[in-house]
Order: structure tokens, then C-alpha cells, then sequence
């Protein structure tokens, strides 16, 4: 049974009236766990776009662009989007099936992430409900701090970037350790590194952004340690 096919069983069990923690605690049981991790992609990049009180194109674009969907399976990728989208009740639920299923801070956590903030900032504007959204899930995937503020400088217009934050480390942090999370961020970033992931072209390109964000970063904290 294919992902998709998965998929559409467990919107047949919901329908039935079945909880979905139910339907979820099920499907991560299966080798392809994959399907929850789907599943949940979808629900959180809905019920953030209805964040706002609006799921507008742009939005919908957005997650389409970032989180590829094959263009024989958009039907069912649009059946569990629009249940979801709904409204904004049980986000946080989705965000910690997703994060059971990865160690603590791990990229493929960063990477949905990335991804939600593009959704988020798709309509051009940045509502402060889509904010304390994006917090929680954060929290709950363990990238608060200066991950999150990094993400905020890099997505959101005004935001003033801070190169310590961008790097994931305290102002009094040392250059070595600097250097240390630097060079890792940097293979995190790698696209070679993204693809062997499964992330879609357009997340990619998030990344590469992210990386010249890290390098500009990196320079930043050499001359700041230098002075």
C-alpha cells in the first residue's frame, strides 16, 4: 500500500469517527512512518495559514512550492488540507506526533520550520497569531532561543538579524565553539545534504539562503571576537 493509499484509509478511519491521535498512533506503528510525518506536515502548514483568520492563494502556493506534493496525489493531499484548515484547534498535537518520530533538533525539524515560515510570510505580512504559532512549534520541536530568532531574522521583514543568534550561540560564547556551530550548520545546509533528506527544490533554495545567512553571520562574529 503506497503513502497516499495510507493516507485516504486514515481519512476514511476519521471519517468513521476514529480519534485522530488514534489514526496517528496507528499509522507511526507502520514501517512507512512516513505517513504520520505527512500527515502532520499537512495539518501544521494548514492550520497555520488559517492562523490569521484567512487561508489566502498565496499561502496555499507557498506550502505547495515547499512541500511537494506529486501532482496524481494532489487530490488526497487536498482532502486532508482542507480538514485541517478548518481551524487552528489540535496544532500542537500534529507538531508533537512529528516530533516524536525525530531526535531532539533535528534537521529534518529545522527544515519543516523553514518551510512554515515561508507559508507564514507568503500573503506578505506577518500576524502576531502566526507568531505565537510558529513559537509553539518551535518549542515543542525543541528550536526555541536562538534558533527561533534566527529563523524570525531571516523570514521577517524588521527583524534586526543577530550573528551570535544566526549561529545558535551566546554573545560570550568562544570563536572555537563559534566555529564548531558554524561548520555544522553549514553541513546541515549543504544542498547535496537537503536532497538526501527528500527536501524539494524550493526548500533548497531556502537553504541556500540560510547558508549565505551563516556565512555572512560567520564573518560577522570573526570581526566582532577580532575587535
Amino acid at each position: 500500500m503506497s503513502i497516499w493509499s495510507r493516507i485516504t484509509a486514515a481519512l476514511a478511519a476519521l471519517a468513521a469517527g476514529e480519534p485522530f491521535s488514534a489514526v496517528l498512533d496507528r499509522l507511526r506503528l507502520a514501517p512507512e512512518r512516513s505517513v504520520a510525518f505527512t500527515i502532520g506536515v499537512i495539518a501544521l502548514g494548514a492550520k497555520l495559514a488559517k492562523a490569521d483568520g484567512e487561508v489566502t492563494r498565496g499561502e496555499v502556493a507557498a506550502f505547495r512550492r515547499v512541500f511537494t506534493i506529486p501532482p496524481e496525489e494532489e487530490a488526497n493531499a487536498a482532502r486532508v488540507f482542507n480538514l485541517a484548515r478548518q481551524d487552528v484547534a489540535g496544532f500542537d498535537a500534529y507538531a508533537r506526533k512529528i516530533a516524536a518520530m525525530f531526535p531532539p533538533r533535528d534537521p529534518v525539524l529545522r527544515d519543516l520550520m523553514e518551510g512554515l515560515f515561508h507559508v507564514a510570510i507568503a500573503d506578505g505580512s506577518f500576524h502576531p497569531k502566526e507568531e505565537a504559532f510558529l513559537r509553539e512549534v518551535a518549542t515543542i520541536f525543541g528550536l526555541e532561543g536562538p534558533c527561533f530568532h534566527a529563523l524570525m531574522a531571516r523570514f521577517v521583514p524588521g527583524v534586526t538579524p543577530d550573528p551570535f543568534a544566526l549561529l545558535e550561540v551566546q554573545p560570550d560564547a568562544s570563536l572555537e565553539d563559534a566555529r564548531r556551530a558554524y561548520r555544522r550548520m553549514v553541513r546541515e545546509s549543504h544542498p547535496d545534504a537537503l536532497r538526501a533528506r527528500g527536501v524539494p527544490d524550493e526548500a533548497v533554495r531556502l537553504a541556500e539562503a540560510r547558508l549565505a545567512a551563516l556565512n555572512n553571520a560567520w564573518d560577522e562574529v570573526q570581526a566582532l571576537k577580532a575587535a
